[in-house]
């Protein structure tokens, strides 16, 4: 059979049947023929009529995001411009695997993809692979092309599935493309690999040249206590529970024509628990098959912001009361009101994600304190102290792709006998940055910075001309070349330790550690006897604003990155000063 290396193509030729062999012979029931057509790489909605469920979970995950996502291909562009195009199709051999394989060059817009491209990592990512690609990192892996009715790989096996082929007139489905009902794959066989944490591997254990490692979840992984013990990657994200290793349910991982298979087996999740979150138009993502009869073009052009097809909306329109010019996709209140219909189901979904980023951070840490370390008196400083703790035995808090994102920091505020807030650290500026170095209202002098910030975001370190390392948004240095290669070092990284004039200077917690978050509010602050509150939280987002400023995000993905953002562990203790 033939098979192809993801990101092996020539950006020439973007026709996938040109840049594939046919399959020769399958390996499912009957010898079942296929051609590589434009069904050699299947997708996710093919597999939806009898893993519903599954299809369900997988359609909001970040593995569903990862070729949708607009920050994404703003960071990816910007990194290729700013890199003279050496990166090439470096980050979308993982983000957008089954595109890359078909040969779509990096650069082609999310209208002009294959719809199996848009999936991002989909059902074939994973179950069209049968061979270990632990030590091939940065998306190295083979999807194996042929139609629906080729065999898949899972960590079932296929004994199941082949009573439902045996008898496919009881259920009924289609074993080949002549026959109708849902079509099926006639083969399941079993990959264990799928359930150990070395499968993924390929994808969460990235370098970009000169050496600079952008995910470190294997690495870190790799020496946790979670693997000593046995504990997957498998087992916390796709578990019963976000974030724990407390098994799996016990549900089919399939329905076939409303008739349950295996009902009391494993099911592992396909939710794919993560802090991970969509600031995509809710039209293109969550995927959704009813979504699909309109154009990612169209979909870009409905303003569901405005209300466009709720109940509301529509009738002042009909009534006069609202003068709108409509584009020519959205004249017909029918399809205004369905795409609202759909808007809002994919909304509903996100915030259905949100709880689950919840459970996944509130399960994965612990904040002590605070632990009071001055006399309580005033007109005297205020110390205190609060341990953050990472009590996730599998990698660092946070993890995931490092040096611009992900963010988590420490927000603590005291609030004096009155009611007013007279202190605080981790507040934000305008823009929702942390007002830290890198905060633009904190460089032009709107917002003071805050010197006792507790942030655990790791960070890119460039050496520069003259003076000393600087932190930087991303692994280029501009101070060096005027025109900047991502390239081989001419000394090997072993001699230094790291790349030369680039490092990462990493900030998070190892797994089961901690980091004590230590702050001192002035005497001046503390002006009176009586109950004094202090609040505190741990937030989470996905970006830092100035970094999407710095690749050229539009305002509409800015608000969602801010709407999205998460706050956990919200605590709040009272004491008194005397």
């Amino acid at each position: 059979m033939a098979v192809l290396v993801i990101g092996c193509y020539s950006e020439k030729n973007a026709d996938p049947v040109a840049t594939t062999e046919a399959v020769e012979e399958s390996e499912g029931a009957a010898g079942h023929q296929a051609v590589l057509t434009k069904d050699a790489y299947p997708s996710a909605s093919k597999c939806a009529p009898c893993h519903k469920r599954i299809y369900d979970e997988w359609r909001a995950s970040n593995h569903a995001y990862s070729a949708i996502s607009p920050m994404f291909h703003k960071f990816e562009q910007t990194l290729n411009r700013l890199a003279s195009g050496t990166v090439n199709n470096f980050c979308v051999r993982c983000h957008m695997s089954v595109g890359t394989t078909m040969g779509e060059p990096r650069y082609l817009p999310l209208w002009k993809r294959k719809r199996v491209s848009l999936e991002g990592v989909t059902c074939i990512t994973c179950h069209r692979v049968n061979e270990d690609y632990t030590k091939g990192f940065n998306g190295e892996r083979r999807i194996i092309p042929g139609d629906i009715h080729q065999p898949m790989y899972g960590s079932h096996g296929g004994v199941h599935l082949a009573n439902v082929v045996k008898n496919a007139s009881t259920y009924p489905v289609a074993t080949n493309p002549e026959e109708t009902g849902p079509a099926i794959h006639l083969k399941g066989i079993k990959f264990p690999s799928l359930n150990k944490s070395e499968f993924c591997a390929s994808c969460h254990q990235v370098a970009v040249e000169p050496g600079i490692k952008l995910e470190v979840v294997w690495e870190q992984y790799r020496d946790s206590p979670a693997r000593k013990a046995g504990i997957t990657c498998q087992d916390c994200h796709m578990g019963a529970k976000p974030g724990l290793p407390d098994g799996y349910e016990k549900a089919p991982v399939a329905v076939v024509n409303g008739k349950e298979i295996n009902p009391n087996g494993k099911y592992p999740s396909h939710d794919f628990y993560g802090p991970g979150y969509s600031i995509a138009h809710p039209g293109i993502f969550p995927h959704n098959k009813d979504g699909e009869q309109f154009s990612i073009k169209s979909w870009l052009k409905f303003d569901w912001r405005a209300g466009w097809g709720t109940e509301e909306f529509e009738e002042k329109v009909a009534e006069g009361q609202l003068k709108v010019s409509f584009p020519a996709e959205w004249e017909e209140p029918d399809d205004r009101e369905e795409a609202y219909r759909i808007v809002e189901e994919n909304l509903n979904r996100n915030k259905v994600r949100l709880e689950m980023r919840r459970k996944v951070m509130e399960n994965s840490s612990k904040v002590e304190g605070p632990i009071i370390l001055s006399d309580l008196r005033a007109g005297e400083d205020l110390d205190f102290k609060y341990m953050i703790n990472n009590i996730d035995p599998g990698h660092n808090f946070p993890s995931g792709s490092l040096g611009a994102q992900p963010e988590i920091w420490f927000n603590v505020t005291l609030t004096d006998p009155d009611g007013n807030k007279v202190w605080e650290s981790g507040y934000i500026d305008d823009n929702g940055d942390m007002c830290d170095i890198h905060s633009l209202e904190v460089a032009s002098g709107k917002f003071p910075y805050d010197s006792q910030l507790f942030n655990l975001q790791t960070k890119f370190l460039t050496t520069n001309v003259k003076g000393t390392d600087r932190e930087m948004y991303l692994p280029v240095n501009f101070d060096f070349d005027q025109r900047p290669l991502i390239r081989p070092n001419n000394t090997p990284n072993t001699v230094i330790n790291h790349p030369p004039f680039i490092r990462m200077e990493s900030h998070s917690i190892p797994p089961l550690g901690y980091k004590e978050a230590k702050y001192s509010v002035p005497a001046s602050k503390i002006t009176k006897p009586g109950t004094y509150k202090l609040s505190s939280r741990l937030r989470s987002r996905a970006e830092p604003i100035y970094f999407m400023i710095f690749c050229g995000a539009t305002s509409e993905m800015i608000k969602d990155m801010n709407k999205w953002m998460l706050n956990f562990h919200n605590y709040t203790v009272e004491f008194e000063v005397k």
